[in-house]
């Protein structure tokens, strides 16, 4: 995997960790935590959608990596529904 290919999946996963956060209206930090929730979700997200055998929707594939924008915001969804219920609130 090329730098080129490493930033522009870093983007993606902050630009899914953005929506999702925007999405349950909990933010707890800014672009590096964005992307941090929007990797985690990805690892959540396909295993939820493993576990109820759905298929993969809206993969990206960037220098051989793939990578499920749909599962990823809402695996980072749930991430961050569940942060917001263990920590002090803080509307975005």
């Amino acid at each position: 995997m090329s730098l080129l290919s490493f930033i522009i999946l870093l983007i993606i996963a902050g630009i899914c960790g953005s929506i999702a956060q925007s999405i349950v209206g909990y933010s707890h930090g800014g672009c590096v935590v964005s992307i941090v929730v929007g990797f985690i979700g990805a690892l959540i997200g396909e295993w939820m959608a493993g576990k109820l055998l759905l298929p993969e929707l809206f993969v990206v594939n960037i220098g051989g990596t793939s990578f499920p924008v749909i599962w990823s915001i809402l695996g980072a969804i749930v991430f961050t529904g569940i942060i917001s219920l263990l920590f002090k609130r803080r509307r975005t």
